[in-house]
């Protein structure tokens, strides 16, 4: 275990180009795999977890290689893949294991998951009771509704699945396994949550549809079986939840300026430019595109005085990841900032209500956690303190960018723990410097 000591800085100046986004480099591997054809991946995420995903999809008989800068994924199609000689190791992927979850279900061989103690503790039942209502046999084998799981063959069948959480997740499960289904499936979600699973299942080929209640606040998808998926050529765009950080660096350093390029801005993911323009933040969107149904732009960022403000509703799906470096922000800011309709963040990698919350305090900010989320008292001096990440890759992002406007040292205990999604993290900070 590694530990790194930050101080205050000034002047953060330039431009930098962040890693691919995590979302869509799993998607890609994953939908890459039970296509037909090759499917050819620029700007991979090279994280500990999408790797997980990579070594899972390698033990069900799929070659994927690495040429230069380039992953290859050699698909077998719909019906393609294995059976696993070996437990699938999950790593601390709540991604791979939910979604590949739905894809085995429709397998005719038995597979089981299992991943590190922090994923072997997070929710599974939330993707069992629709599989199991398809027909799917998926158990949890310590009878505990987490993983590990164990999948056996069953007979699935096409539902209309009226999801009780926003859940890209939980989404992107029954879609996968609706492909396997011997009919249509739907899923009803209360609010949209990321979308990128239909946009590239689309792309590949598959029968989907999405359609949107009159008041926008819930929105149906639709998928019918197909007899193929077809390989792709895909550019993934910059993370915008590795982009945060820099977002939030650019907002609270003193005299600072940052351009971040080719960062994707889906609607379903970019709440934080919502959230940062309401706070009064100087943000400007640069060369807007659109490239594999998914837009993309540069974000200009300068330092600006924010404000407290109230963050909750239909947008906190479109923000949850972000809301670690959204508190950060919020400390900094003046007035109160109130984060609520935010209980998904105690079933991330860990409680984040409780750790943001924790190590907040321990920077002598004023902070109350809620049942679902938070509220601060900006506009106090943050001083340095030990930050206790627990492991979580997003606790200690956020807490690194805390460290660059406290008084006195801070220091990140298991730093290492950002390699799960941006290896390069504090490489990247040394070119602002």
């Amino acid at each position: 275990m590694t530990s790194l000591e930050l101080n205050a800085v000034t002047g953060l100046k330039g431009t930098v180009t962040i890693p691919g986004d995590k979302s869509i480099s799993h998607r890609c591997i994953m939908f890459g795999s039970i296509a037909k054809g090759t499917t050819e991946v620029h700007n991979f995420l090279n994280g500990a977890d999408c790797r997980a995903t990579i070594d899972c999809f390698r033990q069900l008989g799929i070659r994927i290689e690495k040429k230069d800068d380039v992953i290859l994924v050699h698909g077998n199609g719909l019906h393609g893949l294995h059976a696993p000689k070996t437990i699938l190791n999950v790593g601390n992927s709540g991604t791979t294991t939910r979604l590949i979850s739905g894809v085995l279900a429709g397998q005719p061989f038995d597979s089981k998951l299992s991943g590190d103690e922090s994923l072997n503790s997070r929710p599974m039942k939330r993707i069992m009771e629709p599989l199991t209502q398809m027909g799917a046999n998926i158990t949890s084998i310590l009878r505990n509704n987490c993983a590990p799981l164990y999948i056996t063959p069953g007979e699935l069948h096409g539902i209309h699945y009226n999801s009780p959480v926003a859940s890209a997740q939980v989404k992107s499960c029954i879609l996968l396994a609706g492909l396997y289904a011997d009919g249509e499936t739907a899923v009803t979600e209360p609010s949209l949550s990321r979308n990128h699973t239909e946009l590239m299942l689309k792309e590949f080929g598959a029968d989907l549809h999405t359609s949107h209640a009159l008041d926008g606040t819930s929105a149906t998808v639709l998928i019918r079986p197909c007899k193929e998926l077809y390989g792709q050529k895909i550019i993934v765009p910059g993370d915008i939840s590795s982009a945060a950080y820099f977002i939030a660096a650019g907002l609270l350093v003193p005299d600072s300026e940052i351009l971040i390029q080719n960062v994707g801005i889906n609607q379903t993911r970019a709440g934080i430019l919502k959230v940062c323009e309401d706070m009064g933040g100087d943000i400007t969107l640069l060369r807007e595109r659109t490239e594999g149904g998914e837009p993309i732009a540069d974000i200009l960022v300068r330092t600006s005085k924010l404000k407290g403000i109230t963050i909750g509703g239909d947008i906190i799906p479109a923000l949850i990841d972000e809301i670690p470096v959204i508190a950060v922000m919020a400390a900094m800011a003046e007035g109160t900032t109130v984060i609520k309709d935010a209980a998904e963040l105690k079933v991330k990698e860990t409680d984040r209500i409780e750790t943001v919350t924790d190590n907040l305090a321990a920077m002598g900010v004023n902070v109350t956690p809620t049942s679902d989320g938070m509220i601060i008292t900006g506009g106090s001096t943050l001083h340095g303190a030990n930050i206790h990440t627990l492991l979580d890759h997003r606790i200690a992002m956020a807490f690194s960018i805390a460290a660059l406007v406290a008084d006195g040292t801070t220091k990140i205990l298991d730093s290492q723990c950002v390699d799960v999604s941006y290896p390069t993290f504090y490489d990247t900070f040394e070119e602002l410097l």
